[in-house]
């Protein structure tokens, strides 16, 4: 992402991200550490559409395997402008340790 937007390459609790334009805003950005390893598929939905009635399926998985997932607000950064919820799901017991550093 950060070749796309103005965003650093490692984004603490999110990792490096990485996603297709195509399937913005959404996503899935997948969600790298450190080591370049899949830690979490994150889903970026806007507020406003989503009470609009939109909905967002069959959105891709970077991987089947998820331990835990979290879901919370975004005021809004480049990339998806607008108020919008995170969904991270993160797919190993480590995984959201490792992004967070």
């Amino acid at each position: 992402m950060s070749d796309v937007l103005p965003l650093p390459e490692f984004l603490p609790g999110m990792g490096t991200l990485f996603v297709n334009p195509q399937t913005l805003p959404a996503g899935p950005f997948l969600a790298y550490d450190h080591d370049g390893k899949l830690s979490a598929t994150i889903y970026m939905t806007p507020l406003e559409d989503l009470q609009n009635g939109t909905s967002f399926d069959n959105l891709g998985l970077g991987s089947e395997a998820v331990k835990s997932v979290d879901i919370y607000y975004n005021a809004g950064h480049p990339g998806v402008e607008k108020p919008h919820a995170h969904i991270a799901l993160f797919h190993d017991d480590g995984a959201k340790e490792r992004l967070a550093e």
